[in-house]
């Protein structure tokens, strides 16, 4: 099997001009067909310098979308949105609001990973929000249970990662970053994953970041996912320890680079972080990413440090002699 594959985790920051016309739209100064065709460039900018730099499991970069959770609920029914709350740092979003039974309107992220697929002769990942994330994030009028709301959740985003699957969706992401926040109930975790996860033939992938990971270790290793992508540089790759208490036995998306950070790392930085990692999990078993989204950074920083992971890669499979 080919050996540490390289990918990003999911989100690219918007170019300006995107970023203008999103206002635009907000105060309805242009059409929403001209807004499209905005985000339709964005996304075909960001798939071409992904090829250009020899990624080779690509993303869309979610220029069509805002926030992980609002995204979603602005798109099915059974949501109202309330207004901004703070997510972490200086990050908000606004808040949604269960109100009824949730269901999707139609296949919600299909017809963009088709364009950007079209774009591409490389995989290119379908990119969702996992259930327990979704109700962790939200206000619950109308469920009651914290596990009713996560089981419903979790049906609409088996739909949708279903149809991903039909569309020819090789990889599917189903991002829980919510999943280390309450250890106590790893057990929802993985039951709403295992609805998402039923009968799909696709690599399926769950990226956790910035949360207490011990807490959740070796358990989340039952999260019934191919791969668990996690953020290293952040931490300075002290998970590696923690593998060392029980032996990790998934495929694993390993973070290589700080998108919290506006420094770039060195070269030489990462290939340590590579290697170390080499040392526990076998190479075709690691996916080279950025420790999560790249959205909060600038274009440049984003740009700057996709190149180095995918540098820092090749070195190391030169210098050991991987394929």
């Amino acid at each position: 099997m080919p050996s540490l594959l390289t990918t990003a985790v999911g989100s690219y920051p918007k170019p300006d001009y995107l970023m203008q016309a999103r206002n635009q739209y907000r105060k309805k100064r242009i059409a929403r067909a001209e807004l499209l065709a905005l985000e339709r460039r964005a996304t075909r900018e960001w798939i071409e310098f992904q090829e250009r730099i020899g990624l080779d499991i690509l993303v869309d970069g979610e220029q069509y979308r805002g926030d992980m959770v609002e995204y979603f609920a602005e798109e099915w029914r059974g949501f109202a949105i309330s207004g901004l709350v703070r997510a972490y740092g200086n990050r908000y979003y606004h808040k949604p609001i269960i109100v009824g039974k949730v269901a999707r309107q139609g296949p919600t992220t299909v017809e963009w990973w088709k364009y950007a697929q079209s774009l591409t002769r490389k995989p290119v990942k379908g990119m969702l929000t996992g259930p327990y994330t979704l109700m962790d994030w939200s206000f619950d009028e109308y469920y009651g249970s914290r596990r009713q709301a996560a089981l419903a959740l979790a049906r609409v985003v088996h739909a949708e990662a279903r149809d991903l699957e039909r569309a020819g969706a090789e990889y599917i992401q189903i991002d829980e970053p919510a999943a280390s926040v309450v250890p106590e109930e790893i057990d929802l975790l993985i039951e709403a994953m295992a609805t998402v996860t039923r009968g799909l033939r696709a690599k399926t992938i769950s990226h956790i970041c910035y949360g207490d990971f011990t807490t959740i270790y070796p358990r989340i290793l039952d999260l019934p996912v191919a791969q668990l992508d996690l953020e290293m540089a952040n931490s300075n790759y002290d998970l590696l320890d923690v593998f060392k208490s029980h032996p990790y036995t998934k495929e694993i998306g390993l973070g290589v680079v700080d998108v919290h950070n506006h420094r770039l790392e060195s070269i030489e930085q990462v290939k340590t972080g590579i290697k170390h990692a080499l040392q526990q999990i076998p190479p075709e078993k690691i996916f080279v990413d950025p420790d999560c989204g790249l959205k909060t950074r600038t274009v440049a920083e984003a740009q700057a440090k996709l190149e180095l992971v995918v540098r820092a890669t090749r070195e190391v499979k030169r210098e050991l002699g991987l394929r």
